[in-house]
């Protein structure tokens, strides 16, 4: 609901606000119809007279307004009047061609277009039908109560308003079509407008990059052939683009032509229909054209953007077989009624920011996800091979945190500014992972937010057991995973870190860190202080670099930077024909991976720095280099630590952080994953309850990996 219908509600739930039965009101309001007052006071009189409607029970207000109106014909005069000065004074084709529809093609206009229709109050000073529909209506109620109108009243408010028309033409006469169409003729244009449109969309860049449409020199406009199945897909959509708007203007003409000969209320002749049909078979094959991107964007990346196009050109070509069926209807009341529903639906659709991203963000999300998921699928354990082969990579990638673990402490005793140190640390942190990542070792806590959309790659049906239990295995193989990765890093971290400190004693007679900063990690990282609340943040920047994997990686593939280090003339030149090949592959197969570890080293470094200069709570808490922080501190504070309660506050908050982080960032994970499946709520409970069930029957399968690949055999309740 936009800011003036929130600020009108309370005036309209006043005690005295009339009501259908309580007819002095109401009676009062039609007798101040005035088709004499200016623009905006005749508008307000038509946003006033429906909100009084739609106060009480709508459709016997309705039928209450009607009622009145038939009985006294001197008001009934007035409000025709009225309602003849609005039909001339508003652009009805505006309504029917452009509402719903964003005048840019661009998601962030339209969601710039909806955050002002929800903030910024709208004026009834404007001639724009489609502008003011948001004002006439602006209830989450009113296609209910429209689509529940009945035929009879129906027919009464099309009887007012075709006397208003005839009211128009009297008093200020318009050109001879129009009088011939009568009040078919906006919708006649509001098509045209719309095929106008269709067409070039239809031979934009970006779709004919897409699509292969092309526009032929040697095409007759006056042979208008119908698209043939059996032709090249790419040849039937150029000629369907090519005609739509050509054809809709002959349906115009026939219209005219028949008007003029039968009147405009006549059954439409066979030409007229003939021709209409063809229409509907051009807009089914421009709808299949945008359609038939997804499947390019699906294999070539996502652009929002080109999703947004699509979807417009798709409602548009709805609309336009919408408007043929109400002009091409023997009894349109019927049509008419379902049409302004739909718009009212619309429109208030288009007043929700969430359904907007919801909408168009959907197939970004599932990309996104599925490019995770190619990822993820490197993390996960199915055999005892596999799992002795990730303990084996994961003590390796905490065998290089441990050496950042010595560096963070070095880039903290430069004493650079905040920002610079926090900038430090984060490049510290990255070229440590993409150190691990080129290695091929594994650092156990990002495994969750890549491995969850693999998982969910298994839900493409969720109706059957199998697909169920399939899910479950996955879980399972991911717990076995976390607790092989989890393993291998602090095994392995913790050892080398105190070797390194032993060898610091022998050979320089001290340690690497000095007993107050020893001192200072133990208060850091201890269980008392906000550990575990830093930990659960931590694993949203797991989940976050996740995303940013999956996003980098789409966009590498929508411009195709592969294809351009491979046959760019001047690459070729400098590397080769061979290397430049390679070059190609190694970025990607590796690109993933790379803006995953980058960018959550930069943001393990950086946003602590940002969330202090802002105020926030905010800090990292990472189980692998909190380990190796606590390995750290008691290297240098000696054997007698483990007699401190302080250490033992540690280790539990150690514990618990690897918890946080794997839990929290494969919780996000999974729930986008899950959505970009389009998963149902009780098809999620399922999921549950079958994890439950297995967790009863089978509880090392989550922690030991099976004998063989076989899944262990699922148990009934």
């Amino acid at each position: 609901m936009s800011l003036t219908s929130r600020l009108l509600q309370p005036l309209r739930r006043r005690p005295w606000w009339p009501r259908p039965g309580n007819g002095f009101d109401v009676e009062t309001l039609l007798d101040e119809a005035d088709a004499r007052a200016v623009l905006p006071e005749r508008h307000i009189w038509l946003i006033r007279l429906i909100d009084w409607i739609r106060r009480g029970e709508p459709v016997s207000g309705t039928q209450y307004v009607v009622g009145l109106l038939e009985k006294d014909s001197a008001r009934r005069d007035r409000v025709v009047a009225l309602l003849a000065a609005f039909w001339r004074d508003v652009d009805v084709a505006a309504l029917l061609a452009d509402y719903g529809f964003s005048p840019r093609a661009s998601f962030l206009n339209e969601l710039g277009e909806r955050l002002r229709r929800q903030n910024l109050p709208l004026s009834p000073d404007t001639g724009d039908l489609a502008g003011l529909f948001h004002l006439l209506f602006d209830d989450p109620d009113d296609a209910q109560w429209l689509a529940s109108l009945d035929t009879k009243t129906l027919t009464a408010i099309g009887k007012m308003w075709q006397e208003a028309r005839e009211v128009r033409h009297e008093e200020a006469p318009t050109g001879p079509e129009q009088h011939l169409l009568g009040w078919r003729e906006p919708f006649y244009d509001a098509m045209l407008y719309l095929a106008t449109q269709v067409r070039a969309a239809g031979f934009s860049p970006a779709f004919r990059q897409r699509m292969g449409v092309r526009v032929d020199a040697d095409f007759d406009v006056g042979e208008l052939p119908v698209p043939d199945a059996r032709e090249d897909g790419h040849t039937t959509a150029r000629l369907a683009f090519r005609q739509i708007a050509l054809v809709t203007d002959r349906v115009h003409e026939l219209a005219v032509n028949h008007a003029r000969d039968a009147g405009p209320d006549a059954p439409p002749p066979t030409a007229l229909l003939h021709e209409a049909s063809y229409l509907r078979a051009l807009l089914v094959q421009c709808s299949q054209a945008a359609s038939g991107l997804h499947g390019h964007l699906e294999a070539h990346g996502i652009s929002v953007d080109l999703v947004f196009q699509i979807d417009q050109l798709r409602a548009r070509c709805d609309r336009i077989e919408r408007l043929l069926d109400v002009v091409l209807a023997p009894r349109p009341t019927q049509p008419l009624q379902g049409l302004l529903v739909d718009l009212v639906r619309l429109g208030e659709r288009r007043r929700s920011v969430r359904a907007l991203f919801r909408q168009h963000y959907s197939m970004l999300a599932r990309k996104v996800a599925e490019r995770s998921a190619e990822t993820g699928e490197h993390y996960i354990t199915r055999t005892r091979a596999e799992y002795r082969a990730m303990l084996g990579s994961a003590a390796g990638g905490g065998a290089v945190l441990a050496i950042t673990t010595f560096l963070k402490f070095v880039v903290l005793a430069i004493g650079l500014s905040p920002f610079w140190t926090g900038m430090g640390a984060g490049l510290n942190y990255a070229i440590s992972f993409v150190i691990v990542q080129l290695l091929h070792f594994t650092v156990a806590t990002k495994q969750p937010a890549m491995t969850a959309p693999a998982m969910a790659a298994r839900l493409a049906d969720t109706r059957h057991d199998t697909a169920i239990e399939g899910f479950v295995d996955e879980v399972a193989n991911l717990m076995r995973s976390q607790v092989a990765g989890i393993i291998g890093n602090l095994l392995l971290v913790a050892p080398v870190v105190i070797g390194l400190q032993a060898l610091s004693w022998l050979a320089l007679g001290r340690p690497l860190i000095s007993a107050e900063t020893a001192q200072h990690e133990l208060e850091n990282l201890t269980l008392l202080g906000p550990t575990l609340w830093y930990a659960a943040f931590t694993g949203v920047l797991l989940f976050t670099s996740s995303l940013m994997a999956g996003w980098v990686e789409n966009w590498f593939v929508l411009y195709r930077l592969e294809s351009a280090l491979r046959w760019n003339p001047r690459i070729r030149a400098w590397l080769g024909e061979p290397r430049a090949g390679r070059w190609a592959n190694w970025w990607r197969h590796n690109i993933s991976g790379l803006a995953a570890n980058i960018s959550l080293g930069l943001m393990l470094g950086v946003v602590p720095v940002v969330a202090g200069f802002l105020a926030l709570p905010l800090d990292v808490r990472h189980v692998t280099l909190s380990t190796g922080q606590l390995a750290a501190a008691a290297g240098t504070l000696g054997v007698g630590i483990v007699d401190h309660p302080a250490f033992w506050w540690c280790v539990a908050a150690t514990l618990l952080t690897g918890v946080l982080n794997v839990g929290v960032s494969f919780f996000f994970a999974l729930r986008v994953a899950i959505r970009s499946r389009g998963v149902k709520v009780q098809d999620r409970a399922r999921l549950w309850a079958a994890i439950r069930r297995r967790l009863r029957h089978h509880p090392l399968s989550f922690l030991l990996p099976p004998r063989s690949a076989a899944r262990p055999p699922s148990t009934g309740d």
